[in-house]
């Protein structure tokens, strides 16, 4: 059933969610509905923990959404308590010819979700049959009469919970128990209770190695509801006698009364809880926010990690030379970033080392690439947005040909990345896939390259610091030296394939990284002259 519901409408949810902002009653509401549609708050959540390790939303933004998610969860208990088990082969057999003659997707998987919540339904039929001879059975009584105890009921529901990863299924297991008149409303509260702490297990699992905003998600999900619990655990007596005043009564005694009463009271408790916890909470999400960050606040380190911008001012766009002498400093910081993927580049072919980051030792190389790599896409979209902004100004003609320049100059560098960032993962799993390494000879011969590129590298972003014409102008007089190094690699390699089979193994490897090599310098020449076409340097 989450299956197809998935399909047929999981990244109009996404969308849905990520669009919301600040208004805290609106993310409610689309967390409750996004629930309703998935019929999983762990998916939610797990999708929050998503998107704000992806940054396209905030953690105090997903705050509201939680709350709304809490609520979505309840409607499967209602639908459950309505006895549609009875309707259950009907519904799967609808879901099942939908799934088969439907003509659009979207039907087809709106069929499978059907046939799954038919079949769902069908299966506590059947567990309520099964359950059935336990009403005479001494030791499940003795169990029952255990979980009449609030704590012991909230731990049972808090531990089956976390091993099933859905809350929905549990609650629905105990309102199947209900069905049969074995569960009093009392200890299906606190099994309750204890299933929404339980059910956070899988946000804590998503958020798992991310980012601590993403984990402040999960967390903000484990204190709402310890919170929830907390609050109505000494309540429970009450709120019981409550609940049973709401919901209607059922006819006959004893056990038979319990089987019509108690599943429609698990499920109205179960809605209450969830929206007044909802509610009471909704006024106070700002402290909450702060008293999160307060537990879980950003790391430093991880935040130096996180593609951003540090000189771009909206405020400067006004005074065009000052908004482009700041464009200018984001683009030299740009080129050391897309330096440091250079120089990172040849470290996983000639070392089967993982290694360590040279700014981030936490990191290993690989990683410090793939890091980096987003770091330019992201600075080449700033930037690029930045100095459009620019153009619209009253620029003069100098003005004009450095925001072109700087255009073109962005567009090299995220080439160089994208040509790291690519090639080197493509590479690096074939490489990881050879038995064979690269020969000794074969590795000093790129070496003595990459060393010639990591010194032009050097040299352009010394020149973008300042963009300084002279500079760009003595990188642009070493390419014969590189393109002859490149012609004795190329030969002696060719000779070793010739002469030695294991070499052979390596040679698209090999060639590739040379390829590699090759484009980074042209890039550096052709960024060098668009330097020089900016201003008036004579030679």
């Amino acid at each position: 059933m989450s299956s197809g519901l998935k399909k047929a409408s999981g990244a109009r949810v996404g969308r849905l969610i990520s669009k919301i902002t600040d208004n805290r009653f609106y993310g409610m509401l689309a967390g409750a509905f996004a629930t309703m549609i998935v019929q999983s708050s762990s998916t939610i959540i797990a999708l929050l923990v998503g998107l704000v390790q992806s940054r396209l939303m905030t953690s105090s933004q997903s705050l509201a959404v939680i709350l709304g998610a809490e609520i979505g969860t309840t409607a499967m208990a209602q639908l459950v308590a309505f006895r549609l088990h009875d309707y259950a082969l009907m519904i799967f057999s609808a879901g099942f010819a939908l799934t088969a003659v439907g003509k659009s997707e979207p039907l087809r998987f709106t069929g499978e979700a059907l046939s799954g919540f038919g079949l769902l339904i069908f299966g506590l039929k059947v567990m309520s049959e099964a359950v059935a001879p336990l009403q005479s059975y001494a030791p499940f009584l003795s169990l029952l009469r255990y979980l009449e105890n609030p704590l012991l009921g909230i731990a049972a529901g808090m531990f089956f919970t976390a091993l099933m990863h859905s809350s929905a299924a549990f609650i629905g297991i105990l309102i199947t128990l209900a069905l049969q008149g074995s569960l009093s409303l009392d200890a299906g509260i606190a099994l309750m209770l204890g299933a929404n702490i339980g059910t956070c297990i899988t946000a804590v699992l998503a958020s798992a190695g991310m980012l601590r905003a993403a984990k402040r998600v999960a967390l903000s999900q484990v204190l709402y509801n310890v919170a929830g619990v907390l609050l109505f655990l000494p309540l429970i007596p009450w709120f019981a006698e409550f609940i049973r005043a709401l919901s209607p009564l059922g006819v006959g005694s004893g056990t038979v009364k319990l089987a019509h009463e108690v599943p429609r009271q698990i499920a109205n408790a179960h809605s209450l809880i969830n929206l007044f916890m909802a509610l009471f909470f909704l006024p106070f999400l700002s402290f909450f926010d702060r008293q999160l960050y307060r537990l879980l606040p950003d790391d430093p380190e991880e935040t130096r990690l996180l593609p951003a911008v540090w000189y771009l001012k909206d405020s400067a766009l006004s005074t065009p030379l000052i908004a482009i002498s700041y464009a200018k400093a984001e683009v030299a910081r740009m080129a050391s970033i897309a330096g440091k993927m250079v120089h990172a580049s040849l470290y996983p072919f000639i070392s089967n080392d993982p290694g360590k980051d040279e700014v981030f030792p936490k990191l290993s190389v690989s990683k410090g690439i793939r890091m980096r790599e987003e770091k330019l896409d992201f600075l080449q979209t700033s930037i690029s947005a930045y100095l459009i902004k620019i153009s619209r100004s009253g620029l003069n003609e100098q003005e004009s040909q450095e925001v072109f320049a700087l255009m073109n100059i962005i567009k090299g560098l995220e080439s160089i990345g994208d040509v790291i960032g690519i090639l080197e993962e493509k590479l690096a799993e074939k490489k990881r896939g050879l038995k064979n390494d690269l020969s000794e000879e074969g590795k000093h011969e790129l070496m003595s390259m990459h060393k010639l590129v990591c010194l032009e590298v050097e040299q352009l972003v010394d020149a973008l610091k300042d963009m300084d014409e002279a500079k760009a102008a003595t990188l642009l007089q070493g390419d014969d030296q590189f393109k002859l190094q490149v012609a004795k690699a190329e030969a002696a390699h060719l000779k070793r394939v010739f002469l030695l089979p294991e070499a052979e193994v390596t040679h698209d490897i090999h060639m590739e990284l040379i390829n590699l090599l090759e484009q980074v310098h042209h890039y550096c020449k052709s960024i060098a002259g668009t330097i020089l076409s900016s201003g008036r340097y004579e030679g």
